[in-house]
């Protein structure tokens, strides 16, 4: 593998031009790229062709001084949520080769799919592997690998179970505090009693197990009734598959407590199907995650109760890791954690939804 470099004065100017945190928010709500690999066509045979060099067929043109870095992304399905497209439209925007990069990308929600691609980037000798795992078990030998190789690997999005030693750095949301800090949303309602139907995201993801850590200590300690538990894989029929179930059951519930806007609405459309009321002094609480802007206009409608924020602008952190790693500078923090809020319905502004709607 060989390592390129990028001057200091190109790297200067780089930065001084870097768009930081949320910036540009109003560019985020395009469709997923056209060429992005999702779960339905990818699988173990399939990494080493879809593991594709974004920059085409043309020879890249080298950085003013020097050549192209090159990247090898691993993230999940870009058709997995709004928050998902955003996420890697941020990346692919920013990683381009004005901005003195090549890449190589494979998407899934699988997270054997994403081993055997990560894998096949290091064979390859990318200079940096960026990674969003589906999972975050099994990629103790793909980072050592990666670390072996000269490979210096970035999580992003989401935590992995692995040495912090085996990576540079971790742009990440705090999962855990996210769901913290519903439940406590929650908690402060007061209702006379709570029976909640939880739709869950993609078991052993790091969103999945931190909204649902923090439900599940507050059912346990408050004595909470989960009339429901169940996955719905962030998708929104399914979700509204859960939600009919339980109608149809007859059984009591008064909560829905979906980890993503996508089951969010899935699971209202099964209410509104069963012309059960939701939303703001209503008969069933409604929550999501990851402030799309039009489950943050449902908020300012009432129609919704909560959402807690998500956010999927990593990239230009992530830019500015390499550049200090390539210059030959010190990293001030090895885990940077995204700062995040939630959104009650009563009180959410016009400012909000333009300022943190993806």
């Amino acid at each position: 593998m060989k390592r390129k470099f990028v001057s200091a004065l190109v790297c200067a100017a780089m930065v001084a031009t870097m768009v930081v945190g949320c910036g540009g928010g109003g560019d985020t709500q395009a469709n997923a790229p056209a060429d992005n690999t999702t779960e339905e066509d990818t699988g173990s045979d399939a990494a080493e062709d879809t593991a594709t060099d974004a920059s085409g067929d043309e020879a890249a043109a080298p950085a003013a001084s020097g050549e192209l870095i090159s990247l090898g992304i691993i993230n999940n399905d870009p058709n997995e949520s709004g928050y998902r497209t955003a996420n890697v439209k941020n990346l692919e925007e920013t990683f381009t080769e004005e901005n003195g990069y090549t890449i190589s990308t494979f998407y899934s929600l699988k997270n054997d799919e994403q081993i055997n691609a990560a894998q096949k980037m290091i064979q390859d000798g990318v200079d940096y592997l960026l990674l969003s795992a589906a999972d975050t078990a099994g990629w103790d030998t793909v980072l050592q690998d990666a670390q072996d190789a000269g490979i210096r690997v970035i999580l992003f999005d989401r935590v992995v179970d692995a040495d912090e030693s085996l990576y540079e750095a971790s742009i990440v949301s705090d999962m855990d505090k996210e769901g913290e800090t519903a439940v406590e949303w929650l908690k402060g309602q007061g209702l006379d009693k709570y029976e909640i139907i939880h739709i869950q995201g993609v078991m052993g993801s790091a969103p999945q197990k931190g909204r649902s850590g923090a439900l599940d200590a507050a059912v346990a300690s408050e004595g909470w009734t989960m009339v429901a538990q169940q996955t719905a894989e962030w998708n929104a029929e399914k979700a509204q598959q859960i939600v009919q179930s339980v109608i149809d059951s007859g059984k009591s519930f008064n909560v829905i407590y979906a980890e993503n806007d996508d089951m969010a609405k899935g699971a209202v459309a099964a209410l509104d199907k069963a012309n059960i009321s939701h939303g703001v002094g209503k008969d069933v609480v409604v929550m999501g995650f990851d402030c799309n802007k039009w489950a943050l206009e449902e908020l300012q409608k009432q129609n919704w109760n909560y959402d807690g924020q998500c956010n999927p602008f990593q990239a230009s952190y992530i830019d500015k890791v390499i550049k200090t790693i390539e210059s030959g500078g010190t990293l001030e923090e090895k885990v940077i954690i995204l700062e995040e809020k939630g959104f009650d319905a009563t009180e959410i502004t016009q400012e909000d939804i333009d300022t943190y709607g993806i």
